[in-house]
């Protein structure tokens, strides 16, 4: 069955464009339009679609306010489109708060180098996007802790009453999870209730490093919330961003958390407690030695695939870190950060994964773990805590 599109725009031209992409497409079928926000509520109820493309700005009601309403009544993924301004930077800020699961600008020139990889690339986030319904019923039902606690690492489900019961030190993947739960996940939008438990290494470190893409603007906003002010070590923040936006999303997470967070300089001295955003369409590279180590901002360079690329932020945190980075690769399309993150535990570091079930896309993740290179698969509500646990703060 051909999955359900429902394309949200003020302007016909677009609507039309976008349908026609869509349509191209034989495994998606577009199944209604709507004029503003106020009508793809209307329709959301009725049509039920599998995936909704929203624009921003549009009369009656606005792309940000229909992502809220439609997150009440049907909670469906939403791929926005938005413009590279510093302007739709923010709205689109707001809009992934709002619940919407990711965006594509919406001049297709500023998608890709030419026309058929920009409509590739639109038909693909589509499809990725649509398995995400049961994703997106199951956090809305789940209460989120409001602050890292010293508490056991488990999760409780009152809901289903079967326990499964794991080996202490050890960290249930979501793949297992699924093996142990069989009919009893079937249909359900809240995960069988299950111990998970973990317990610091005791290894030590100079360093956390994030990598993510797809889905990483709320995750990263989840994860770094629950960081206190004293927070012992520098972080760098990898996230697949256009340029115009990273700016904009260092300043809401800095005014969102106890930590500092800063779109990255080239110069910066890694300070503790400190955040450093990579800045888009430039790569981030750590420099130095370890005490007092810098970092360069360099030219993304067209043969890149990723600017920035947590490959380059990874492999160069290896060299000047040794085994004393903390790195955490989280949901995102395609494989980037799996050969970085190799080179971090060649070198004797942490490397952990977001598991399958918490990602928007289970795809860098996804590489991380099959190559058997992540020695836990966290889910993202619980990252935070680990941290602080691996880190003795907790």
């Amino acid at each position: 069955m051909a999955i359900k599109v429902l394309v949200v725009d003020d302007s016909s031209f677009f609507r039309r464009r976008v349908s026609e992409i869509i349509n191209a497409d034989p495994r998606l079928t577009v199944v209604g339009n709507a004029i503003n926000g106020k009508e793809a509520c209307e329709l959301v109820k009725v049509l039920q679609p599998d995936v909704i493309t929203m624009d921003i700005e549009m009369p009656v009601m606005d792309g940000i306010t229909a992502v809220r309403e439609i997150m009440k009544i049907s909670p469906t993924p939403i791929l926005m489109f938005s413009s590279l301004t510093q302007a739709g930077a923010k709205a689109t800020l707001d809009a992934l708060d709002a619940g919407a699961l990711d965006f594509l600008p919406k001049k297709f020139e500023d998608i890709a180098r030419n026309r058929d990889d920009a409509v590739d690339l639109l038909q693909k986030r589509v499809a990725e996007l649509a398995g995400k319904r049961f994703y997106l019923r199951r956090n809305s039902s789940l209460a989120t802790p409001s602050k890292p606690t010293s508490t056991p690492f488990v999760r409780h489900t009152p809901a289903i009453s079967a326990k499964v019961m794991t080996p202490p030190n050890t960290m249930v993947t979501s793949t297992a999870r699924r093996a142990l739960t069989g009919s009893a996940m079937a249909g359900s939008i809240i995960p069988l209730s299950m111990p998970l438990h973990f317990r610091a290494s005791g290894k030590k470190y100079q360093l956390v490093a994030i990598g993510t893409s797809t889905g990483g603007p709320v995750a990263l906003q989840k994860i770094l919330t629950q960081l206190p002010a004293n927070f012992p070590h520098p972080i760098v923040l990898i996230q697949h961003m256009p340029v115009t936006f990273t700016a904009a999303f260092a300043t809401r997470l800095n005014n969102l958390c106890r930590i500092e967070v800063k779109e990255a300089q080239d110069g910066d001295i890694l300070r503790a407690g400190v955040a450093y955003l990579a800045p888009g369409g430039q790569q981030m590279m750590v420099d130095g030695r370890n005490v007092g180590a810098r970092l360069r901002i360099i030219d993304g360079g067209d043969r890149m695939n990723y600017k920035p690329c947590v490959d380059v932020t990874f492999g160069s945190a290896a060299k000047v870190f040794n085994d004393r980075v903390l790195s955490i690769v989280l949901t995102g399309m395609g494989a980037d950060g799996r050969e970085g993150a190799r080179m971090l535990k060649a070198n004797g570091s942490t490397v952990w994964a977001q598991d399958e079930d918490s990602c928007v896309v289970y795809g860098m993740p996804q590489a991380v773990a099959k190559a058997g290179i992540s020695s836990h698969d966290l889910p993202l509500d619980r990252i935070a805590e680990c941290i602080l646990i691996e880190l003795g703060l907790s």
